[in-house]
C-alpha cells in the first residue's frame, strides 16, 4: 500500500502533511487516514470546492483571476497556504476538472488536474499535471491520488 509507505516515511522523518483539495473532494486525506498512525502525520485537510473557500484558506484571488482556478499557479497557492495554515512540512494542493464543464469557471480543459506538493523546509513546489481519463469519478480520484502517492514516495 502506497499510502502506508508515505505515512511510515513521514513518521520516520518526524514530518507532517496537510492538504487542500478541490476536485478530489478529500479523497487524498481519506486515503492517508486509512493507515494506522496517520494521525501522527496528517495535520489538517480542507475540501475547497468553491473559489470562495480557496480564497478564505489563503489563495490569492489575483492568481485565480489571472491564471484561473484550474492552474498550477492556483495549486501552488493551495499547497503553500495549507502547509502554512497547518504548520506542516508538506502541503498538497489539488485543483482541476474531472471530465465536466464548470459553469462558474469556464477556463481550463475538462480533463486536467493540477497538483502541487509544497515542501516548507526548502520553500519548493513539486508540480504535476494529470490528464484524466473519461471514467467514473471514483476511479479518476483513485488514479489521481495514486499518482500523488507515487510522487510523495519519490520525494520523501
Amino acid at each position: 500500500m502506497k499510502e502506508k509507505e508515505v505515512v511510515n516515511k513521514l513518521i520516520e522523518k518526524k514530518e507532517t502533511i496537510a492538504s487542500m483539495e478541490s476536485c478530489t473532494g478529500g479523497y487524498f486525506a481519506s486515503t492517508i487516514t486509512c493507515v494506522d498512525g496517520s494521525s501522527e502525520v496528517l495535520k489538517f485537510s480542507a475540501v475547497t470546492y468553491s473559489n470562495e473557500y480557496k480564497i478564505k484558506m489563503g489563495v490569492n484571488p489575483k492568481i485565480i483571476k489571472k491564471y484561473s482556478v484550474y492552474s498550477i499557479e492556483t495549486a501552488h497557492e493551495m499547497s503553500k497556504n495549507i502547509s502554512k495554515f497547518a504548520c506542516s512540512t508538506y502541503g498538497v494542493g489539488i485543483t482541476g476538472k474531472i471530465n465536466r464543464v464548470d459553469e462558474n469557471n469556464l477556463n481550463g480543459k475538462d480533463n486536467e488536474v493540477f497538483v502541487s506538493i509544497f515542501n516548507s523546509k526548502n520553500n519548493t513546489h513539486t508540480d504535476m499535471k494529470i490528464i484524466v481519463p473519461n471514467k467514473p469519478r471514483k476511479e479518476v480520484k483513485e488514479l489521481i491520488v495514486n499518482e500523488i502517492l507515487d510522487k510523495l514516495i519519490e520525494i520523501l
